[in-house]
C-alpha cells in the first residue's frame, strides 16, 4: 500500500481519572504535530486499549474536531474523555486510508467503532490443475495452493450440497494425492458413481479431461451450452450403438437439470454480484448478503453488526462494506437497498482491492429490485427473530440474577470445565456467554502444567485454571476497569469445586459470584444441583427456562473441553511416536505426515511405501516399520 506508519507524539498524561478536559487537551497536543495528508488515526486509553479507529482526508482537520467536545454527542464525549494517547498512519490517498481503517477495525475491535463479527472464512470449490487427474474438493482459507476457485459459498452446508450434486454430474475424484497414488482397487465413490475411477484405470486420461472441461464450463455459468453439447454427444453415442456411454451422458444431463432446479433465484445475466440489504429496529441492525457467481445463487449469510445504536443507517452500511471486504475480493457489482455514505470513496477503495472496477448500485426496476427486496425481507425476518431472542434472554438473565442473589443481570458469564482420561493429557476450558450469545473469540483452553498433582485431581486442575486466568487478568488490568471481567463464574462441579475456586479468588482479593452445577441424583439431566457461597444447595424446576439456559452453558463448556482434550491427545500421540524414532527429525517427520496424512497412517504403511517418501532411505524405512509393528 506504500503507507508509512508514524507515531507522531506519545502524549501520555498521568491523570488520576480520564476527564473530558484532559482528553481534549491530549488531542490538542497531538493536533499540533499533524499534517494535512490523508491517513488513519487511533485513539487509545490509559490501559493501551484502542478506543476508536478513524480515517480522514485531512488528518489535522479531522482530529482537531475532537478538541471541541461540546459539539459531539455523549457517546463521543465519553471516548474523548478516555483518550490518553493518539497514533497516526499517513497514507497516499483517502481510499488507502479507508482500506487500512477497515483492516484495523477488524483486527483491533475498538470499543467505539461499529463492528462486524465475521470470524469465519467462506468455503469455495477448488478444482486442482497441477495433476493430469484434477480433483474437485471443498476449500477454505487462502487461495495460494494453485488451481481454480469457485465461490464464495454462504456456508459449508451449501458447498457440500453443491459438491454432492456436481459429483453426480461430473464424476471427478475427491481423494488426496497420496490416497490416489496408493489405490489398488476401486473405492465406494466409484461404486456409487460419484467418481470415474482414474486411480485404477477405469477411464482414459482423454475422457477424464473432457469431464474436467465440462465441470469448468458449468462452474463458469455456461450451463445451456454445456447441456446442448452433452445432448449432442449422447445422440452420437446412441447412433454408434455405444449405449453405455449414452446412458452415462443421460444421467449427467439429468443431474445438471436437478442442480439448476434447486436454484430458487437464478439470473444468468447477473454474472458475479453480491446483494446486500440492511434493516434495523430497536437499536439492533441486521445485514443480509446473497452471493451470486456466474448468475447462480451460492446462498446467503446473515450478520448482526454490533454497536449500531443511534448510528445513521448510511454509516452502518458503509462500515459493514468496508469491514466485510477487508479480507475478501469484492465482485464487480454490489447491489444494496441503501447507498452508503461516501459511496464514491468506497467504490474507489474496493476497486483498488479487487484490481478491477467495482460498482455500488441501488436498483430501481427490473428483476434486480426483486433480489434486493428478497434480501431485505430476509433481514427483517432475522431481525425480528433476534429481537425476540434478546427479549427472552434478558428475562432469563434477570431470573438468574434473582435465583443467585446477584445485584444485576450478568452480562458476561464465564463457564469452566476440565477434561482428561484417567488424569492423562488434562485440559481446562473456559467459554464465555454474554447477553448477545456465546463469545467464541473469548474462549480459552488451559493445558494443565502441574505435574505434581495426583492424576485426575479435578480440584487441583480447576484451581490451576482459575489462578492462571485471573492472575493474568490482574496483570493486564490491575484497575479492574476492562469489560473482560466476568459478572458470574459457572463451574461444572460440586461443592468441592466451589470451595476450590472461592479460595483462589479470596487469595487474589477478587469478589466474583460463583455457582457450581453438579449432576443430580442418578445423574439425571433436569435434576442438577446448584451450589453457591451464600445459599443452601437447590434444584430448579425441570421446566424452568433458567435451568435450560444454564444446562446449555454447561454443555457448551463440556463440548469445548472435550474437543481441546482430543486435540492435545492427538498432538501428543504424534509426538510420542514419530519423535521417538531415531533418525526422524522435523524435516523427515513433516515429509512423512505430508505424504501419509497422519501418524496413524505412517504406522499402517508398508516398508516399501515408506521408502518412497523423500528423505527416507530403505534402512530408515525398515526402522520406522519395525518401530510401529513392535509397539502393536
Amino acid at each position: 500500500m506504500g503507507e508509512k506508519e508514524k507515531i507522531l507524539k506519545n502524549t501520555r498524561l498521568e491523570v488520576s481519572s480520564p476527564t473530558l478536559i484532559n482528553g481534549a487537551e491530549t488531542i490538542k497536543r497531538a493536533v499540533k504535530t499533524l499534517s494535512s495528508s490523508p491517513g488513519v488515526y487511533r485513539m487509545i486509553d490509559k490501559s493501551e486499549s484502542v478506543l476508536y479507529v478513524g480515517k480522514a482526508r485531512n488528518l489535522k482537520r479531522r482530529v482537531a474536531a475532537y478538541t471541541r467536545p461540546s459539539k459531539h454527542p455523549v457517546r463521543i464525549q465519553r471516548m474523548i474523555a478516555a483518550t490518553h494517547n493518539l497514533e497516526f498512519i499517513e497514507t497516499h490517498t483517502e481510499a488507502e486510508a479507508l482500506l487500512l481503517e477497515s483492516n484495523l477495525i477488524k483486527r483491533l475491535k475498538p470499543l467505539y467503532n461499529i463492528l462486524l463479527r465475521d470470524d469465519k472464512s467462506f468455503p469455495y470449490i477448488r478444482l486442482t490443475t497441477a495433476s493430469n487427474w484434477p480433483q474437485l474438493i471443498k476449500h477454505r482459507g487462502t487461495q495460494n495452493e494453485g488451481g481454480e476457485y469457485y465461490g464464495p459459498f454462504a456456508s459449508a452446508g451449501s458447498v457440500n450440497r453443491t459438491l454432492a450434486a456436481l459429483q453426480r454430474a461430473f464424476p471427478l475424484r475427491d481423494c488426496s494425492d497420496s490416497v490416489f497414488r496408493g489405490r489398488t482397487r476401486t473405492c465406494l465413490q466409484y461404486q456409487i458413481k460419484r467418481c470415474s475411477g482414474p486411480c485404477v484405470g477405469k477411464i482414459s486420461e482423454r475422457n477424464y479431461k473432457m469431464i474436467v472441461e465440462d465441470a469448468q464450463q458449468f462452474l463458469l455459468g455456461k450451463t445451456r451450452k454445456l447441456q446442448e453439447k452433452l445432448s449432442i454427444r449422447m445422440e452420437e453415442a446412441s447412433e454408434n450403438l455405444d449405449f453405455e456411454e449414452a446412458a452415462t451422458l443421460r444421467d449427467r444431463i439429468h443431474a445438471l437439470t436437478q442442480i439448476q432446479a434447486r436454484q430458487d433465484i437464478n439470473i444468468t445475466a447477473l454474472g458475479d454480484a453480491d446483494v446486500i440489504a440492511l434493516e434495523n429496529l430497536g437499536g439492533l441492525s441486521c445485514v443480509q448478503v446473497f452471493f451470486f457467481r456466474n448468475g447462480q445463487n451460492f446462498g446467503n449469510r446473515t450478520y448482526f453488526p454490533s454497536r449500531t445504536a443511534n448510528q445513521e443507517r448510511e454509516d452502518i452500511i458503509s462500515a459493514f462494506l468496508g469491514q466485510f471486504y477487508a479480507n475478501k475480493t469484492p465482485p464487480p457489482l454490489i447491489m444494496v437497498n441503501l447507498l452508503p455514505s461516501e459511496k464514491k470513496l468506497l467504490e474507489e477503495a474496493l476497486t483498488c482491492r479487487a484490481n478491477r472496477k467495482v460498482s455500488l448500485f441501488k436498483p430501481s426496476r427490473g428483476p434486480r429490485v426483486t433480489l434486493v427486496k428478497r434480501a431485505a425481507e430476509n433481514a427483517r425476518e432475522e431481525l425480528a427473530r433476534r429481537l425476540s431472542q434478546n427479549e427472552n434472554q434478558e428475562k432469563i438473565l434477570a431470573q438468574i440474577a434473582r435465583k443467585f442473589q446477584l445485584h444485576t443481570s450478568p452480562n458476561r458469564i464465564e463457564v469452566y470445565d476440565n477434561s482428561h482420561i484417567s488424569g492423562v493429557n488434562p485440559v481446562g476450558a473456559m467459554i464465555v456467554a454474554t447477553s448477545e450469545g456465546f463469545a467464541k473469540s473469548s474462549y480459552r483452553k488451559f493445558n494443565i502444567k502441574n505435574n505434581r498433582m495426583s492424576p485426575g485431581d479435578d480440584y487441583a486442575m480447576i484451581k490451576e485454571v482459575i489462578t492462571r486466568r485471573f492472575k493474568r487478568a490482574l496483570r493486564e488490568d490491575p484497575s479492574l476497569t476492562s469489560k473482560n471481567w466476568p459478572d458470574l463464574l459457572l463451574i461444572d462441579g460440586g461443592k468441592g469445586h466451589l470451595t476450590a475456586v472461592a479460595r483462589v479468588l479470596a487469595d487474589l482479593r477478587l469478589k466474583i459470584p460463583i455457582v457450581a452445577i453438579s449432576k443430580g441424583p442418578d445423574r439425571d439431566a433436569g435434576r442438577e444441583q446448584f451450589h453457591t457461597e451464600t445459599q443452601p444447595s437447590f434444584i430448579m424446576k425441570p421446566d424452568d427456562p433458567a435451568l435450560y439456559y444454564l444446562q446449555r452453558l454447561r454443555d457448551e463448556a463440556h463440548r469445548f473441553a472435550i474437543g481441546s482434550h482430543k486435540l492435545r491427545r492427538q498432538k501428543k500421540i504424534t509426538k510420542s511416536l514419530l519423535d521417538q524414532i531415531e533418525g526422524i527429525g522435523s524435516s523427515r517427520k513433516k515429509a512423512l505426515l505430508n505424504h501419509f496424512g497422519s501418524a496413524k497412517a505412517v504406522g499402517e504403511a508398508g516398508e516399501t511405501d515408506l521408502g518412497t517418501v523423500r528423505g527416507i532411505s530403505n534402512s530408515l524405512a525398515k526402522k520406522i516399520y519395525d518401530f510401529f509393528h513392535a509397539t502393536r
